[in-house]
């Protein structure tokens, strides 16, 4: 179920100029980056892309999922890293995305960790936002 604009706690608010080659930044000046095609778009590669910008926000969000989920469940994650792959690719409407996620959480069975990650996959924003958009797999 979508929030509504008075349940919104924080909002953050970035600015792009010149679209994937340019510049991003956010209005508090924290970030402020260049954004350039990756090479492999025939792009100079020289600073981030927002294929970059958005595996470092859905990696970072889904730790803290993984936290919460894990504090439920009574197990330790400290320690734990959290990866997001974020793929570019064509498809019948120009380009989308795809993303795997993966988690190392030493310490933690198998099995548990699985379970903790597929519960952060539930709960975490970036995961609900991007569910029946684009494909995201667990590894």
């Amino acid at each position: 179920m979508p929030i509504q604009q008075s349940d919104v706690l924080y909002t953050a608010v970035a600015t792009a100029e010149n679209g994937r080659d340019g510049r991003v930044a956010t209005d508090d000046g924290r970030l402020d980056v260049v954004v350039n095609p990756p090479k492999e778009m025939g792009g100079s590669g020289a600073g981030t892309n927002p294929e970059q910008l958005f595996a470092a926000g859905y990696s970072a969000c889904f730790q803290g999922a993984l936290a919460v989920v894990a504090r439920q469940a009574g197990a330790d994650v400290s320690g734990s890293r959290v990866s997001a792959k974020v793929g570019l690719g064509r498809n019948e409407e120009g380009f989308g995305i795809i993303v795997e996620i993966s988690a190392e959480i030493p310490g933690v069975e198998e099995g548990v960790a699985r379970e903790l990650v597929e519960r952060a996959h539930g709960v975490c924003p970036y995961s609900k936002a991007t569910r029946g958009n684009i494909s995201v797999t667990l590894v």
